[in-house]
């Protein structure tokens, strides 16, 4: 080799490393009575008014006595200021921190400054300026606004990674002396040229300490206090009574659970829950089940019952996108299929068919009618791949529709009376138990929609069972080969079409489950409901969405992104014309800071935001674990 031929340049090292510094220079002592005066006030805030008018929904006219959006801020204050007291190791709160890290505090204090000024700017633009605000209006924004500079003052843990052209530089030195220039000028181009690559908030590489050993009992009243909560939260969310209302509540609850993922109290559960795996899923279907108690009405246990045939229906889905990774845009197609097959076999007097099957006959046969129909549109599709296959499924998707909406004796065969669709379904009937009635059970009454929220929730139960043991299965595993390299999988003697029939045909068949029951919640089945976008979910669009956003290939992700996508176009009415606006707004932000899903697994995770490791190092059980 020519000594003075110039090298290859190798790759710069890049050096992730976590720092620990605040954001504006003040000493610690100043930074943390900041914090914790700001918290103060901004809590003392709530008691005075915001507002001279009753006209702002939640009366924030009163004095003494937080109402609405109030009580939301006070309770961000709060948590704040308990947060900023752990950095000062008070006794009896070092258990809300165990990463002993500011970020908790400082996102805490970013919810309750959003919460705010939300809620000040809201009044402004709807009651038409400022001069609608009164001192304790301005005294909240202001407070807020000093307790986030306080926490920005305090020591924050910002990930770092480091470019280091330091090696290029030695190798130029060593093999090209002739033309390399002198070591001193040398060393300080290297060191110009170590570039600060990104800085943002990130998890401390140190772990925080173990926990202190309880007994398995503790552990267990622990982890059924925690569904409580959740219970209690997830209650309040989904019976604010107006959509400003919940959109602070989504702000506050968002932020609040990224405080506490950062705090490290989440993984601390989740190593709880994973220990004892029984008492977990029990607390949760207990806490589910729980729901319609704390209803006096229909009206939001008729929400949450649409969530659980959402949910179900992304599930089904998340076979087919999350594991087996076949994109389908005609997915609610299925839905469909179970839907308008019970709603024919229902009894009603405008069915065609004239028969009425009992309720498990009538799953039964939606669910079979959406598997045939999987099998029917997989087999001559599912050689394609990518866009292609995506193509087809929305065409499947769109003819689904049209076809219903054309058999009306006129267009076509007299079926599904065309556009008017079926209406009149009955209400189940189940081994003489009506859906349609309200019941006594001793002291607790279950209303109608009670009574579909629990068999809905049994039924969720079962996609959940039957996604858990498919994905952790042999065949589970082959889907995610697929997924990752179908090529590869192909060569390692996996037969692709094969598996990917046969996940198309459970996703079919998971959806038209769903469509059974969704069928007698609505008393009516039109084809307008299974369009691949729209305002109101489900839609293959909004299906896709849930998967995706909460996480493609978990069990929980696309329970609580269906979860959202439900509630936020329901709650964000008050919006009217920007109500799509702001929902794409808040779809595109959240792809932006969180690509990997709300709940993804091990590798998407890591595939998202750690360089250092590729997906490839994983075993198994890591890839799959959310």
């Amino acid at each position: 080799m020519n000594p003075h031929t110039t090298p290859a340049a190798t790759k710069p090292t890049e050096t992730p490393t976590t720092e620990n510094a605040p954001l504006i220079p003040l000493p610690l002592t100043t930074a943390r009575t900041l914090t914790a005066t700001g918290a103060l006030l901004s809590a003392a805030s709530t008691f005075l008014s915001w507002t001279w008018t009753t006209r702002f929904p939640g009366n924030l006219t009163v004095n003494g006595y937080p109402g609405g959006l109030q009580l939301l801020t006070l309770t961000g204050a709060l948590l704040t200021l308990a947060y900023t007291l752990t950095s000062w190791n008070t006794p009896g709160l070092r258990w809300l921190n165990p990463a002993r890290s500011n970020n908790a505090t400082a996102l805490l204090a970013t919810a309750t400054l959003a919460t705010t000024w939300y809620t000040l700017i809201t009044i402004a633009v709807q009651l038409g300026g400022l001069a609608n605000l009164e001192p304790g209006g301005y005294a909240a924004a202001l407070t807020t606004l000093l307790t986030l500079l306080g926490t920005l003052a305090l020591p924050l843990d910002q990930h770092t990674e480091h470019t280091d052209d330091t090696a290029n530089i030695e190798n130029t030195e060593n093999t090209n002396p002739s033309t390399s220039p002198p070591k001193a000028t040398t060393r300080a181009r290297a060191l110009t040229r170590t570039t600060l690559r990104t800085i943002r908030p990130g998890h401390p590489h140190q772990q925080p300490p173990p926990p202190r050993p309880l007994p398995p009992w503790a552990e267990i009243l622990i982890i059924a206090a925690a569904f409580g909560l959740a219970l209690g939260i997830v209650t309040y969310g989904i019976g604010t009574a107006y959509g400003e209302l919940f959109t602070g509540f989504l702000l506050l609850a968002g932020l609040g659970t990224a405080a506490l993922a950062r705090a490290g109290l989440l993984n601390r559960l989740t190593a709880l829950t994973a220990k004892h795996r029984t008492p977990t899923v029990t607390a949760a279907f207990v806490a589910a089940a729980l729901f319609p108690l704390t209803q006096d009405t229909d009206q939001y246990t008729l929400i949450a019952v649409n969530i659980l045939i959402f949910s179900t229906v992304a599930l089904g889905l998340n076979v087919v996108v999350g594991l087996a990774g076949l994109l389908d845009l005609g997915y609610v197609a299925f839905l469909g299929v179970g839907a308008y097959t019970a709603a024919l076999v229902s009894g009603t007097t405008a069915s065609t068919l004239g028969i009425r099957f009992p309720f498990w006959a009538a799953v039964l046969t939606g669910a079979a009618a959406s598997l045939v129909f999987g099998i029917v549109i997989g087999a001559p599709t599912l050689r394609l791949r990518g866009d292609y296959l995506a193509i087809v499924t929305l065409g499947f998707g769109e003819i689904f529709r049209i076809t219903v909406g054309n058999l009306n004796g006129e267009s076509g065969p007299s079926l599904t009376n065309g556009p008017n669709g079926i209406p009149n379904i009955p209400d189940l009937v189940l081994f003489g138990y009506s859906f349609g009635d309200t019941h006594h059970l001793g002291t607790i009454t279950l209303n109608p929609f009670a009574n579909y929220y629990l068999l809905m929730l049994l039924f969720t139960v079962i996609v959940v069972l039957v996604f858990s043991r498919a994905g952790n299965s042999r065949i589970g595993r082959a889907w995610i080969a697929i997924r990752e390299d179908e090529t590869a999988a192909t060569a390692m003697g996996i037969n692709g079409f094969r598996l990917k029939l046969l996940a198309f045909a459970l996703g079919a068949t998971l959806a038209g489950l769903a469509g059974t029951v969704q069928a007698h919640v609505a008393y009516t089945v039109v084809p307008e409901q299974y369009v691949f976008a729209g305002p109101v979910p489900p839609n293959s669009a909004f299906l896709l969405a849930a998967v995706i956003l909460g996480g493609m290939g978990t069990i929980s992700g696309p329970l609580l992104g269906a979860a959202l996508l439900y509630l936020i176009p329901a709650k964000l009415q008050f919006l009217q014309d920007y109500q799509l606006l702001a929902f794409g707004t808040a779809l595109i932000l959240l792809m932006r800071f969180r690509p990997e899903g709300l709940i993804p697994n091990r590798r998407r995770q890591l595939e998202f935001h750690d360089p250092t490791t590729t997906g490839s190092t994983l075993t198994h059980a890591e890839a799959t674990t959310p």
